[in-house]
């Protein structure tokens, strides 16, 4: 991903007097033409108890579309996707960032189209495997699917529902507060194209109309023996092998929701999309248990590091969580009928250390320096390049495939201006 080939990276400097010099921030002209009927199909049911969601969409399509990344689209094969293509209109002249610097803003926007991200997919769950009420309406819920769920973990309706409401508050959260900084917000809704889920319980308005792929996974489970280590620390030894809980998981595709109607008729298959699910679910919170802190030691305005420093805990949260739940995924082999990849589930009921379903405390590890005593502590922190790498583990999950090049190219920019957020710059 350090070599995306979609758009140039931005360097940004602190010049003699501790300022940064920036390349100019683009514009996304996206929005103020577009057909408003479908932006209400996409909306979230305000919460009572939170910030009008109804307040950000037309805040952030109003007064962000003149400000979010419209020089960047343009550049980026929109000729592939003539739906994304822009209405041509004069470029505003940005307003000052309000108490901000460029790399707070930068880093609160990576983080804000993460948890757009993560609000996407947390709703195709939901809408199958959770509950819908006015906080996360829009599915019926499929009832095989939901009793695979089921099966690892009796709560795991409750559990999903309030995962997926906690990030759709956090992205809401961080671009109204973008705004409220006269700062450009994360905008990602020109990419809702994918098709997602056709199966019983779906938001039918919503159908062709997702940003993440939840039938491609490709999931990374090191971080299962990651996190049971107690002699190595990826900060300290990048080039370590931690060893899969699941090694068949991390080659191939496979779905975690199911597709049609269809992939509910094996009750085998259907338990190993739901066992798919129960260790995606961990393996993306995990990231964004080590993103807030890493960001966080970029950031300069006290506000902007206590946003990250506020939310990151939460992610941890739901780490732990997960990361208990993915253990009582029944042993099993399973081969996808469409595609013919098998998968099997292990038995973690074992001794090994590394790989005990009931050791879910960090262990202790290497930190900073070899030579200090071990720690237990979140890994990795290491901030050098984290938006980058955050954005490549997503890339290479699966989660975007189907996506557009002007999608890779626009994140891609949001991680080249949060890498380069710099402490103590303007």
């Amino acid at each position: 991903m350090r070599n995306f080939s979609h758009a140039a990276a931005t360097v940004n400097r602190c010049d003699s007097t501790g300022m940064k010099a920036t390349s100019n921030s683009t514009a996304n002209d996206i929005g103020k033409n577009e057909d408003r009927s479908k932006e209400k199909n996409l909306e979230v049911t305000p919460r009572r108890s939170a910030v009008s969601r109804r307040f950000f969409l037309g805040k952030s399509l109003a007064v962000g579309a003149g400000t979010i990344g419209a020089g960047l689209l343009a550049k980026a094969s929109l000729a592939q996707s003539p739906q994304l293509t822009p209405t041509p209109r004069p470029t505003p002249t940005p307003r000052p960032v309000i108490g901000l610097t460029a790399g707070d803003a930068a880093l609160l926007r990576f983080a804000a189209a993460a948890e757009i991200l993560e609000a996407d997919f947390w709703i195709q769950y939901n809408e199958l495997g959770g509950i819908q009420d006015d906080e996360v309406p829009g599915g019926s819920g499929n009832e095989a699917y939901t009793d695979a769920l089921e099966v690892i973990e009796d709560e795991m309706q409750d559990y999903i529902h309030d995962n997926t409401d906690d990030e759709i508050t956090h992205h809401t959260f961080l671009n109204v507060y973008l705004l409220s900084k006269r700062a450009a917000p994360a905008n990602l809704d020109p990419f809702r194209t994918l098709m997602g889920s056709t199966a019983t319980g779906v938001n039918p308005d919503l159908i062709g109309h997702r940003l993440t792929n939840l039938t491609q996974l490709t999931v990374d489970t090191s971080w299962w023996t990651r996190y049971r280590d107690d002699s190595h620390n990826p900060d300290l030894d990048p080039n370590h092998v931690f060893p899969q809980a699941v090694p068949t998981l991390g080659v191939n595709q496979h779905t975690a929701i199911p597709r049609t109607d269809d992939d509910t008729k094996d009750p085998n298959f259907l338990q190993a999309i739901a066992n798919t699910a129960a260790f995606h679910f961990p393996t993306i919170e995990q990231g964004g248990n080590s993103l807030y802190p890493s960001m966080a030691l970029r950031a300069t305005n006290a506000e902007a590091l206590r946003i990250l420093l506020s939310i990151g805990p939460t992610e941890t949260m739901h780490f732990q969580t997960w990361s208990d739940v993915a253990g009582n995924a029944p042993p099993l082999t399973a081969v996808d009928p469409v595609t013919g990849v098998s998968v099997t589930f292990p038995d973690l009921e074992v001794e090994d250390e590394l790989f005990d379903k009931a050791l879910i405390m960090p262990e202790p590890c290497p930190f900073l320096n070899p030579r200090l005593p071990i720690v237990s502590i979140i890994r990795p922190t290491k901030t050098e390049g984290v938006a980058m790498a955050t954005l490549k583990f997503l890339t290479d999950m699966g989660l975007f495939i189907g996506q557009p090049p002007a999608f890779f190219a626009y994140m891609h920019q949001l991680a080249v201006d949060a890498d380069n957020a710099t402490r103590g710059c303007a």
